[in-house]
């Protein structure tokens, strides 16, 4: 246990024979469970995990393959079967470093927040050694996310070193979150509908030999659709459903007055091509509901800042990782 909690680790497996083993023999002793779940991997990822002879292991091997989101979510509900506490998501290609854990940990046991997740972009160091790709990737990514999920102070939404606490996993229906590479932007969507506390930890990511199954031409399209009707489900079930709020009245005026304000500046700006003049009625009729539309449409950006239910990255501490 840790400070009175009960910890799983789950990691989520996929043809990772070579680091497995490793991944689970640096688990720390004061977590109690760790639930590996190999989903359908076609080399030896099992027998590797076996061959651990860890006592705290728990093995779970799927007959479908069903994406890292998945894999997580069967991770999640054992650790919940097993009377868990808190369940922490560790990659089984010994890329999050156990060595964080505590850090992870640490806002959970003090109150601050029922979700953590770590930061690799929190300052210089913490990505050092990262590929150039990745880093401009999930800054981009980041900040759609932002505004998906409408988590603004969390970043590095792409980063599966989590940790979540019993209280808001008995309450997110699991079998309604995305069950592949979205898992992790999905997952924010579907705490910040349910108000959690979240916050981010700055932990660097640990990089090896591990290669990634992971396609970008084909994740990022995907990606963007997931993260639009994220957005709008949120809008409705945060703002709209569950709690009727000034954020929907703006946004749903404030877009619609935007797109006529656009339509009439393009109508203005070709029946005025040449000889004709435009006049100022015209240009009054393209640019108020323009102009009026910004202004709803920052004004629900703000409103929705202000709910966000997050918190600022919380820093990490050496003296706690070292005991």
């Amino acid at each position: 246990m840790y400070q009175g909690l009960k910890v799983a680790v789950v990691v989520p497996a996929y043809n990772e024979e070579k680091l497995i083993g490793q991944t689970i023999n640096t688990v720390p002793e004061f977590v109690d469970h760790i639930i590996v779940i190999d989903d359908t991997s076609k080399d030896a990822t099992s027998e590797r995990a076996r061959e651990t002879g860890e006592p705290r292991l728990t093995l779970i091997r799927h007959e479908v393959n069903t994406g890292v989101g998945g894999a997580i979510c069967d991770g999640h509900k054992e650790a919940l079967r097993l009377g868990c506490d808190v369940s922490v998501v560790m990659a089984g290609d010994a890329q999050m470093d156990p060595d964080y854990l505590p850090d992870l940990l640490a806002p959970i046991v003090d109150g601050l927040a029922q979700f953590t997740k770590a930061n690799r972009f929190y300052s210089r160091d913490s990505y050092r050694g990262m590929p150039a790709y990745r880093i401009f990737g999930n800054v981009i990514l980041s900040f759609m996310t932002k505004l998906a999920s409408g988590y603004w102070h969390l970043f590095d939404p792409q980063n599966g070193y989590t940790a979540i606490h019993r209280s808001a996993l008995e309450r997110l229906d699991l079998d309604r979150v995305a069950r592949d590479y979205s898992f992790e932007n999905d997952l924010l969507i579907n705490l910040n509908i349910l108000r959690v506390p979240a916050c981010d930890v700055p932990i660097p990511a640990v990089y090896g030999e591990e290669t990634s199954t992971m396609r970008m031409h084909r994740v990022i399209p995907a990606l963007l659709g997931q993260l639009t009707r994220g957005f709008w489900r949120r809008i409705l079930l945060k703002y709209v459903i569950y709690s009727f709020s000034p954020i929907a009245l703006l946004l749903l005026a404030g877009l619609p007055l935007i797109a006529f304000g656009l339509v009439a500046g393009i109508w203005v700006v070709v029946h005025t091509l040449g000889a004709p003049v435009v006049s100022a009625g015209s240009a009054l009729l393209a640019a108020l509901p323009l102009l009026t539309g910004i202004h709803l449409l920052i004004a629900a950006l703000s409103l929705d800042i202000q709910e966000s239910p997050d918190r600022v990255a919380v820093p990490a501490t050496p003296s706690r990782r070292n005991g």
